[in-house]
């Protein structure tokens, strides 16, 4: 098993968010202009709805942009999701949907098959007027219509709205890895999603990887994680490591870029964060390698394991 660094000391999740120094996640970053208008995005095509019955109809949903789905050749969301063994007619419980990628194939997905979308939300703090309507068009979006109905519960540290959202059968969470450490709050959070699913229930994980070569930064402040990290924090949960699947690997991806991960599209970054635009930097090299090389990995809570909460009642 590998051995864990040790995390520094846990700090506000929202104010990381708001970019104190922290990697932002890259769904929110790519869409800052979208989420500045909330009355914009809750306009629709008038189409015909879709079977979104079948994974493959909620992918091929009209809702989903050419933009979104240019991105599929490098999220392969059908593949990913059969590899985590997502039940459409459970509980699927999403971390930090960020402007709502998944969640556009998700929740409509699980909505019509009778099964319950959870969206766990970074706790937005008082007077964050920005991170408020990222959260309302969030919910504006998927408020029951043909995107589906999702229910919204806070995720951050020292939060227990995820557990009680629960027992889940499944809780995905894409590229976020990263951002809990940066947090410091990566260990708690993997015990979190033990508790908040049933006996059986599937953690699917989707992260940049860092090489296993490399030293890991405990922040992870380049936005890539080793693959044997991730396994570990998950195995100190409790959870049993199911699978890898290369389904999203990008051999060309050298996880050595000068701005991060960010520096790949579709965040394309030219400058370090909080500065302007370089429009001297050569992109060539970083658009040609595509989006960053990922681990996916499936793990499993055992059949008969207790949360922490229930083994408390019992006692």
């Amino acid at each position: 098993m590998a051995r864990l660094p040790a995390l520094l000391p846990a700090f506000c999740v929202t104010a990381a968010l708001a970019g104190c120094g922290s990697p932002e996640p890259e769904e929110a970053a790519g869409s800052e202009a979208a989420g500045n208008d909330v009355e914009a995005v809750t306009q629709e095509v008038e189409t015909a709805a879709p079977d979104v019955r079948t994974l493959t109809g909620a992918v091929e949903a009209p809702w989903r942009d050419a933009e979104a789905l240019a991105r599929d050749g490098a999220r392969n969301p059908v593949e990913t999701l059969e590899f985590f063994e997502i039940d459409p007619a459970g509980t699927v419980i999403e971390i930090w949907p960020g402007a709502g990628w998944y969640a556009d194939i998700l929740a409509p997905w699980v909505s019509a098959n009778g099964g319950a979308y959870v969206a766990a939300w970074p706790p937005v703090a008082d007077g964050n007027a920005r991170a408020a309507r990222f959260r309302e068009r969030f919910e504006t979006r998927y408020s029951g219509g043909d995107r589906g109905a999702a229910r919204l519960v806070p995720f951050g540290p020292g939060e227990t709205a995820l557990a009680e959202a629960g027992p889940a059968d499944a809780i995905v969470t894409f590229r976020n890895v990263h951002n809990f450490m940066a947090a410091g709050f990566a260990e708690e959070a993997f015990e979190t999603f033990f508790n908040a699913l049933k006996p059986g229930g599937v953690l699917g994980v989707v992260e940049h990887r860092l090489p296993a070569d490399r030293v890991q930064d405990p922040r992870a402040a380049s936005g890539y994680v080793q693959q044997d990290y991730v396994i570990a924090l998950a195995r100190e949960a409790g959870f049993e490591f199911v699978a890898a699947s290369e389904i999203n690997a990008n051999p060309a991806d050298t996880a050595d870029h000068p701005f991060g991960v960010w520096t790949l599209p579709p965040v394309a970054r030219t400058s370090a964060l909080g500065e302007p635009a370089d429009p001297d930097f050569d992109r060539a090299a970083y658009d040609a390698i595509g989006e960053s090389d990922r681990m996916t990995l499936l793990f499993r809570k055992p059949e008969g394991a207790a949360s922490e909460d229930a083994e408390g009642a019992e006692q």
